[in-house]
């Protein structure tokens, strides 16, 4: 069959979703409540259904009543129950996979369970979405012409007590339907070897001759690969390499701080950016207009959301809220239940609705991942449009950060302590301190406050990091690779004075 033929109707396929789409836009709130309801209907004979008497609960209220806030720790003694052959503890079907995640570079492992439902109706459904709104809105897409190149974590599938885990990545390419397995570059085997630098090579030898039209993954390390695969080939952009490119589906890290680079070795204006908000937990959210990265809120893949306020987050005063109840422009931790049976489960990531019809969001940070020693409130989405700005004024381009506070001590004023890695370093180091402060402080009314005159905050300070520190620290760690990195902002000075001393 002609490859412009399977193009049409692969088109066709995934552009039926669009209707259904349709439905939970129309009738946001009401999907979320059915959906709520049929997870509780599901689950009523589970050993957590029967805890709580799922079966009497009728309304949102009850629900919320009844049921706590969880965080992983709190959850953990069920998963492991879980892992260790019991079923039917917290979801009504089997299951047997569990994505292994260390949330970011913490030692203790978390095992996220992953259902079967959850893999079919959440984390491919996702998948194929991220195709339906991208092909709707690009109707001369040629996507399927040629393949994917995929970039997931660099794990095997261990097993344990009939009963497997790995990264999220390795499971959804073990698992993977036969239509992604055919659309896309490298193959299984070599997707899913476990060491990082041999992976690269073998990644790059397998796709170079590859009709490759788009690719996906997590920018900070897709950028590694893609200057490697220049470097390999002696080619100046990718384009010269793979010039049917015409997009790059991203996540799990900002893309803010990445995107002048990946521009130089992209040179079209035409070429397009599409980004996903993903995690071990699911798939929450899609980019689904060509020039906006705000992402829209997927309200049907079996998870129901809640959200507590950031500024009453961790306090006695903390309320949690249910979608049809956020506003705009606040920042939220969420709070998920899904078809994996995590119930009110506190993800750590934090998001800021951009639109509330539809629900559209921003991911901002992790509540664990801020930094308010002194009530700056600093979030990730800040620091990452910081970076970008003074990268475009300052001619720079960077590769990694992090910040940490510097406490006061006597009568000294605190202060925030940068270590970024430049590609491409300034000419005038003080000038993208000035820019970056200056951008922070416009950017956030607390950070600015603290700022006025020196009054709680000194000027920040900037470390200027070595060559492959940062990839030197992962490695050290044996976490390159997926999607593991060093958390960019943090309210203790751990990992900066880790990377100090390397």
């Amino acid at each position: 069959m002609p490859l412009s033929i399977i193009n049409s109707f692969a088109s066709w396929v995934l552009k039926q979703r669009i209707h259904q789409i349709e439905l939970f836009l129309k009738y946001p709130n009401e999907v979320q409540e059915e959906l709520l309801h049929n997870l509780l209907t599901a689950s009523e004979n589970t050993i957590i259904g029967k805890q709580y008497d799922f079966e009497s609960i009728n309304s949102y209220q009850t629900f919320a009543e009844r049921v706590p806030i969880a965080t992983y720790e709190e959850l953990q003694p069920l998963i492991e129950r879980t892992r260790q052959g019991e079923q039917n503890v917290f979801w009504e079907t089997p299951i047997k996979w569990f994505a292994k995640s260390s949330g970011t570079t913490n030692a203790k492992s978390k095992f996220i369970p992953v259902s079967n439902e959850a893999l079919e109706d959440c984390h491919y459904k996702g998948s194929k979405d991220l195709l339906c709104l991208y092909l709707n809105n690009n109707e001369d897409s040629e996507l399927f012409l040629g393949k994917s190149l995929r970039l997931g974590g660099s794990s095997q599938i261990y097993e344990n007590n009939n009963t497997f885990f790995g990264d999220l990545s390795a499971i959804l390419i073990e698992n993977m339907p036969i239509w992604a397995e055919f659309s896309s570059t490298p193959s299984s085997k070599t997707s899913l070897m476990s060491e990082w630098e041999s992976k690269i090579a073998a990644i790059i030898n397998e796709t170079k001759n590859e009709n490759v039209t788009s690719f996906a993954g997590v920018p900070s390390w897709m950028l590694v690969l893609m200057n490697k695969v220049l470097e390999n080939t002696g080619k100046e952009s990718l384009l010269d390499l793979w010039p049917n490119l015409e997009v790059y589906f991203h996540g799990g890290v900002s893309f803010s701080p990445y995107k002048e680079q990946y521009k130089n070795i992209l040179p079209s204006k035409d070429f397009r950016y599409y980004e996903i908000y993903n995690a071990s937990e699911g798939f929450f959210a899609i980019q689904d207009l060509n020039n906006s990265s705000d992402l829209l809120l997927m309200l049907d893949y079996g998870i129901f959301y809640e959200f507590i306020s950031m500024d009453t987050f961790g306090t006695p005063n903390q309320k949690v809220i249910r979608l049809a109840d956020v506003e705009l422009n606040k920042n939220y931790a969420i709070v998920i239940t899904t078809n994996s049976g995590l119930w009110r489960y506190l993800i750590g990531d934090t998001v800021r609705f951009t639109s509330l019809n539809p629900y559209r969001i921003r991911v901002t940070g992790r509540t664990k991942h801020h930094i308010n020693v002194f009530g700056e409130e600093l979030m990730v989405e800040n620091t990452d449009q910081a970076i970008a700005k003074a990268c475009q004024l300052t001619h720079t381009e960077v590769i990694d950060y992090t910040v940490a506070p510097i406490f006061m001590q006597d009568k000294e004023k605190g202060a925030h302590e940068w270590m970024i890695e430049f590609k491409k370093k300034p000419a005038d180091v003080g000038l993208f301190q000035k820019v970056l402060d200056e951008t922070l402080q416009t950017l956030n009314s607390d950070y600015e406050a603290k700022r006025h005159n020196n009054m709680t905050l000194n000027p920040l300070v900037i470390n200027v990091a070595r060559e492959n520190l940062f990839y030197d620290w992962l490695k050290e760690r044996d976490k390159l690779g997926g999607q593991h990195k060093i958390p960019r902002l943090s309210n203790q000075r751990d990992y900066l004075e880790q990377l100090k001393e390397m």
